[in-house]
């Protein structure tokens, strides 16, 4: 999704940067965009340290003199029974999902309050990728029902808090999406989720992509709080 993203925001005119620990895949999306006529810079970075997000954000601003918009992707799903579960899987999902979200959005937030201000669009924009498994919980998915919730009430908080400032934070919640998050879990998984959405054509990453870039192109006397998506036989 994020790879999708970058490619439709800078369609748009926008100047991208794509942070992620796979330098290599950054600077091969870079060089897409940069050969279409866009700019991008590419920045190594473990979101989930908050040191290495602040420097993406500081290198950012840098080089670019402003941040207009954040959007918070990054996330992987480990599903499987609470029950004899390996902690470490919890801990990379709250790592990833949860650290990684509030590290950049902290580091984030002073710039897009100042752009907000100062830009001539006078709005800047957080968007945050959450997932139905934010509004619904099932058996094997606990911990991801967690971090999903979680990211949903944060959002909502965080937008009380600057909403006024013309921060607008969005909170877009697909359902199955045909991305490489399901690479991490383990064949069994990976089986059951093929049984439970068998006969459903997923949504595609391009589709998320066009949602992100419909909410941070609107007036700023818009925003959209909330963006509940599936693909059109899911019934869950």
């Amino acid at each position: 999704m994020g790879e999708a993203t970058a490619l439709r925001l800078s369609a748009e005119g926008a100047t991208v940067v794509l942070v992620a620990r796979r330098i290599d895949r950054l600077k091969a999306l870079a060089e897409r965009i940069e050969s279409s006529g866009g700019r991008a810079l590419s920045i190594e970075c473990d979101v989930a340290d908050r040191e290495q997000s602040a420097a993406a954000v500081a290198q950012t601003v840098q080089q670019f003199g402003r941040l207009d918009t954040l959007v918070n992707n990054a996330g992987v799903m480990l599903l499987g029974p609470i029950e004899n579960a390996n902690p470490e899987d919890w801990e990379r999902m709250i790592g990833v999902n949860v650290d990684g979200l509030l590290a950049c959005t902290h580091a984030a937030l002073p710039h897009l309050l100042k752009s907000a201000q100062e830009s001539k669009r006078q709005v800047a924009d957080i968007v945050n990728l959450s997932s139905t498994a934010g509004r619904i919980s099932r058996v094997g998915s606990g911990v991801y029902n967690l971090v999903k919730h979680g990211i949903g009430a944060f959002s909502e908080s965080l937008r009380q808090e600057v909403t006024s400032r013309f921060v607008r934070v969005t909170l877009i919640e697909p359902g199955v999406v045909d991305t490489e998050l399901k690479t991490h879990l383990s064949p069994a998984a990976q089986e059951a989720l093929k049984q439970r959405f068998a006969g459903i054509e997923p949504l595609r990453a391009e589709d998320i992509a066009d949602t992100i870039s419909y909410v941070v192109t609107r007036n700023r006397r818009i925003a959209l709080n909330e963006i509940l998506m599936r693909p059109t036989p899911q019934d869950f």
